[in-house]
């Protein structure tokens, strides 16, 4: 089964901040993603490995 990456973990992979990822994640620019608004305001993020892989390009052709 496909582990989630965090929104830290994603973000030293990029080369960014946490908060890059968050609002990217929140704003649906991120293509590896989404955020999901809890009741009280909070997100909660969920991010792709595969997908991420994709997005920097790092895919292994069969």
């Amino acid at each position: 089964m496909e582990r989630n990456v965090s929104v830290v973990e994603t973000a030293e992979i990029l080369g960014k901040s946490p908060q890059f990822v968050r609002i990217g994640l929140q704003r649906g620019l991120l293509p590896f993603g989404i955020a999901i608004q809890m009741s009280g305001g909070k997100y909660t993020y969920h991010i792709s490995r595969k997908q991420l892989e994709e997005y920097i390009g790092k895919v292994e052709t069969a």
